[in-house]
């Protein structure tokens, strides 16, 4: 029966004639209106429950009690083929959009909605206009008229692979934010956290709910400034080609905690604007910092044993034991400290018996302190470097055995007070941190060479001390030449 020669059918003694109307309208169609109905408000709703229908994104059918199709929207068409004009008026699916051997058993499944509360789920073959078949998963449940009988049923469908597509795409979401290995922070327009999954919390030390809305800098004390670039840089032109690696230091209540973080980011668009509108971005992290740090120290280690090497065969061209020392010296600095010094004891070399001598210094090599350049030898007048008691050199002899001085919470106060601590110890004005290691051969020692680190570098740790003792082994070696040939 064709739509523009049919009386709608009541649902529960109440019309749907808007309802068809609008489906058959926009396509051409007319109805059959009584003589006092009036037409104008009855079109205007038409007319705006056809713009609903028809803006849907999930294609919509409907069925009357006698399962004749009275409503078909635009994304119904778009996914079959079947326009409104063609579909509404139509006794159910056989014939048309479903295969006549598999019409009845359609037809019961989306007629029982009618029987059954709530909805239900069914996924059957639709045919399209042009012949082909198109899987679709469908929900239905019944109209239900005034008297609270059913007067038939709706049906929303859609294609089963963009159906599994957009439940995978749920289901990611929800697994990231709570079950993933990795950080995963939704951040918005602002700059700060939307949406915090569990493992992200931990990293950031805090609570799930805690750090959202806050600004970056208030959990974060270095690293903000690069993790706000990146993110202003994916709001501004997209995800970037590789994942960066973001070095941060975290507040904690146990204190500061620097991390690295390798970060991926994605921009987050509406779906539903015509243009794309950015929603915040999508920032993805691991903590890499054991990894990097290994990865660090085994560059680190390669670096030092290269120059220790080449050192040693720099300092085998030299005919003076004295200039192969501070060749040991020069290739040690690079990288290590900004400043090197080495100091012989007074006599030459003291054994372990005269520990009860106070210790004399005498300067044998230093670096130029005003502007780099190659370690220079000392003149030979021999007279002791003032050294105060308690001086890390003086230490250093003492004990024979490596030590770290640095000048520790002054760093952060005055650049006055530094100085003064530096010039305390007779180092150069801009000295930090400085790390002594006695230089030992044949049982004596024989002085002391000292590295100096500037305010701007980090103070000497138990692996730089242990790279100190392996130049100092070689610079004592090389002094301890020198000293022999002139007692020839």
């Amino acid at each position: 029966m064709k739509a523009s020669g049919r009386t709608d059918v009541p649902y529960g003694g109440r019309s749907l004639q808007g309802v068809r109307v609008s489906a058959s309208r926009r396509s051409g169609t007319t109805d059959e209106l009584g003589p006092d109905e009036p037409e104008q408000p009855d079109r205007d709703g038409a007319d705006l429950l056809a713009a609903l229908l028809d803006g849907m994104d999930a294609a919509l059918c409907a069925f009357d009690a006698d399962g004749v199709v009275t409503h078909w929207n635009r994304e119904a068409e778009r996914i079959l083929g079947w326009s409104a004009a063609e579909a509404v008026g139509r006794q159910g699916f056989a014939g048309w959009a479903v295969r006549s051997a598999d019409a009845g058993e359609v037809e019961d499944r989306l007629l029982s909605a009618m029987r059954a509360p709530g909805r239900q789920v069914h996924e059957f073959a639709l045919l399209t206009k042009d012949g082909g078949r198109v899987l679709v998963r469908t929900q239905s449940a019944a109209v239900r008229g005034p008297d609270g009988k059913p007067a038939g049923v709706y049906c929303a469908f859609s294609e089963v692979h963009a159906q599994i597509d957009l439940e995978r795409s749920i289901a990611l979401s929800e697994a990231l934010l709570e079950d993933a290995s990795w950080g995963v922070v939704l951040v918005d327009a602002d700059l700060r956290p939307a949406v915090v999954n569990a493992h992200a919390a931990r990293a950031l030390g805090a609570g799930r709910t805690s750090v959202l809305g806050r600004p970056l800098g208030e959990l974060l004390t270095q690293g903000v400034e690069e993790l706000e670039n990146a993110l202003t840089h994916v709001l501004a032109e997209g995800a970037p080609p590789a994942p960066a690696e973001v070095w941060v230091r975290l507040r904690t209540p146990e204190g500061e905690r620097r991390r690295c973080w390798r970060s991926g980011f994605v921009r987050l668009a509406s779906p539903l604007a015509e243009e794309p509108v950015p929603l915040g971005v999508g920032w993805l992290f691991q903590d890499i910092t054991e990894a990097k740090q290994t990865e660090q120290e085994a560059a680190l280690l390669r670096f030092r044993a290269n120059q220790l090497h080449r050192a040693a065969r720099a300092a085998a061209e030299c005919e003076d034991p004295a200039e192969a020392a501070v060749v040991h010296l020069d290739f040690a600095l690079a990288g290590f400290a900004d400043h090197a010094l080495i100091d012989r004891v007074v006599g030459g070399a003291a054994v372990d018996t005269d520990a009860a001598e106070p210790v004399r210094l005498v300067r044998v090599a230093a670096t130029p302190s005003g502007a780099p350049g190659p370690s220079v030898l000392s003149g030979t007048s021999g007279m002791p470097v003032r050294y105060g008691e308690g001086h890390p050199a003086v230490q250093c002899v003492e004990r024979t055995g490596s030590v770290r001085a640095s000048a520790g919470a002054r760093a952060a106060q005055a650049a006055e007070q530094v100085r003064q601590w530096a010039a305390a110890r007779q180092w150069p004005a801009d000295t930090a941190h400085g790390l002594c290691a006695v230089l030992r051969s044949r049982g004596r020692t024989l002085g002391v060479v000292t590295f100096l680190r500037g305010t701007g570098r980090s103070a000497f740790e138990r692996s730089d001390a242990m790279y100190a003792e392996d130049v100092a082994v070689r610079i004592a070696a090389a002094l301890d030449l020198g000293g022999a040939l002139e007692e020839r």
